[in-house]
């Protein structure tokens, strides 16, 4: 799993049951890994590329997933492992205009690690008419059904929640990590450790109204936001706002707070678990308290930093057993499907 805030790669190994009509997991082990500058520099400049270019990354990157694979494998001592679910590093998202691009090949995957693979998880739905995000509800209704709200504190915060006639709905809420992480950038932080540098400023109100009125947080879900709207939409106003950095950081974090907030307000749920790096920032998560009654549920670290990746494990396996793992009642789709492609023939266990 590679999300939007370029954190790394994210790869876990989990077990996940199927017991009596009810869905069980448990993460085994799991690792960041890192990206260097190079593989930094290369994601992020990766939407500019010619498509020839973008095609050799693609695989490219499709390689070094695999590679990382083998390596996490053999240095954890696992075996007998069924499938790789990779989600790939999203280039391209444009539903509207019946696209999404994740990076990361899945046949390079599979060559290089030699375990089945299952990837490309959200075109089928995109042609299906649906947004192709978020994908993650189907895990938090599998496997986190005690709690009324899962909101996913990543690139872009989103949540998910069962409505009264007991279907899934979700939608992405706001940036949170994309946006405080491109500004933690140009005071030479990799992020804003515990919001400290956004604690230490004071809320812009002109440019929070602005943010504040954008059309996206008006429109009903299904919804999904991508790099394209934060780049031609949100960020040409904190660009253009003449205000320190710090106070960007704290008028960004006190933007989330409200939106986040707002959904939670308008839903009757008491309990909320929250995951994602930005689960790790005391002061988001403050201020998000403030104006919620909603009680926020941050479980251990391992659920914390690698659900996402245990979602899209989940979301593999739902695909090799031929199941819906994606909702229509998320996504906004014409049906629900069973997305992914399916690259086999792999031995299971590295030698």
């Amino acid at each position: 799993m590679s999300g939007t805030s370029l954190d790394g790669l994210d790869i876990a190994c989990c077990t996940l049951d199927f017991i009596d009509g009810n869905w069980a997991y448990s993460i085994l082990k799991a690792s960041t890994i890192t990206y260097n500058k190079r593989w930094m520099q290369k994601l992020k400049t990766a939407h500019l590329l010619p498509a020839y270019e973008l095609l050799k990354l693609h695989n490219e990157y499709g390689t070094f997933i695999g590679k990382s694979v083998y390596d996490f494998v053999k240095a954890q001592g696992l075996k007998h492992i069924d499938l790789v679910a990779s989600h790939g590093h999203t280039v391209f998202h444009s539903p509207a205009d019946g696209i999404t691009f994740q990076l990361g090949s899945g046949a390079a995957i599979q060559a290089a690690c030699g375990i089945a693979v299952a990837s490309d998880f959200r075109t089928l739905d995109v042609m299906l008419g649906g947004q192709g995000a978020p994908l993650i509800p189907v895990c938090d209704m599998l496997l986190f059904p005690q709690y009324g709200f899962c909101l996913n504190l990543g690139g872009f915060a989103n949540i998910s929640y069962n409505n009264a006639e007991g279907n899934r709905l979700a939608f992405d809420i706001c940036p949170v990590n994309i946006s405080l992480n491109h500004y933690a950038g140009l005071l030479n932080m990799e992020y804003d450790r515990n919001g400290e540098a956004a604690a230490s400023a004071t809320v812009n109100n002109s440019l929070l109204a602005r943010l504040n009125k954008l059309g996206y947080y008006k429109q009903p879900p299904p919804k999904s936001l991508g790099r394209e709207w934060l780049e031609e939409i949100f960020l040409p106003l904190t660009e253009n706002s003449a205000i320190p950095i710090q106070a960007k950081l704290a008028t960004l974090t006190e933007h989330a707070a409200m939106q986040i907030a707002a959904a939670l307000n308008a839903r009757p749920a008491s309990e909320c678990l929250v995951t994602g790096g930005g689960a790790h920032n005391n002061y988001l998560i403050r201020k998000i308290r403030e104006k919620t009654k909603v009680r926020l549920v941050i479980p251990p670290d391992d659920v914390v930093n690698f659900k996402e990746a245990l979602g899209f494990a989940l979301l593999g396996v739902l695909r090799l057993r031929g199941e819906v793992n994606c909702l229509k009642s998320v996504t906004g789709s014409r049906h629900s499907s069973s997305g992914g492609t399916l690259y086999s023939a792999g031995r299971g266990e590295i030698s």
